[in-house]
């Protein structure tokens, strides 16, 4: 069960409040976007529809990143490159420390769908919570600038420990690696041992896709 503290952030991202007195730029471009579009919590549903909604996002945040001294002109070196996961490039951030990871939000509707999610994984997983470093354009596509602490693995994440851990916290498995947590609202999916990964006994979320299906949950 989540501690009542926790459960109070995540309604607030549930029911699309901008959050006062943040100073993260995450949290900030959260807000920024909140302030001038409504969220819709049709998962994963008329993509198509709200295309020209996450265009008008794109350009809003171009032109937020710019005013706000967060607009990279370069991606990283591609000598610090590593892989490519499911939604982001990842690169090996110079510290050796973290990774710095480019997404598209193209697995969400909106970036506002996006941003959500991001929110809610570093409510619920601090120690790879996503820092926000800014925005950049690659090939044509704007993409987010992400840093996230560099966990190195000891073994992989077993799938029942995944599954107990979640359990534990109120999420359910619906299919697969797929969760749902129904008295918030959330369903999280993908949780199979390439996005968790395990050291001295502990899980690490490295990888989480959050879609918010009841704004009213809870």
């Amino acid at each position: 069960m989540l501690p009542d503290d926790t459960e109070g952030k995540i309604k607030d991202i549930i029911a699309g409040k901008v959050l006062p007195g943040v100073t993260d730029r995450l949290l900030t471009a959260r807000n920024f976007l909140y302030a001038g579009f409504t969220p819709d919590r049709t998962v994963k549903t008329d993509f198509e529809s709200k295309l020209l909604v996450k265009e008008k996002q794109v350009t809003a945040l171009v032109q937020w990143a710019k005013n706000n001294g967060c607009w990279m002109e370069d991606p990283p070196d591609k000598q610090q490159y590593l892989t490519r996961g499911g939604e982001s490039l990842v690169f090996q951030d110079i510290d050796k420390r973290h990774v710095i990871k480019l997404n598209d939000a193209v697995y969400y509707a909106t970036w506002l769908e996006y941003f959500d999610s991001l929110a809610i994984h570093n409510i619920l997983f601090p120690d790879t919570a996503y820092t926000l470093s800014g925005f950049t354009m690659y090939n044509g596509v704007l993409y987010a600038l992400l840093r996230q602490p560099f966990i190195t693995t000891e073994s992989t994440a077993a799938l029942a420990d995944i599954r107990t851990y979640l359990e534990h916290n109120g999420f359910i498995n619906t299919m697969r690696n797929d969760y749902c947590h129904e008295k918030l609202g959330l369903i999280l999916e993908d949780m199979h041992d390439e996005n968790v990964l395990a050291t001295q006994n502990l899980l690490f979320f490295i990888d989480t896709v959050f879609y918010i299906v009841d704004p009213g949950a809870g």
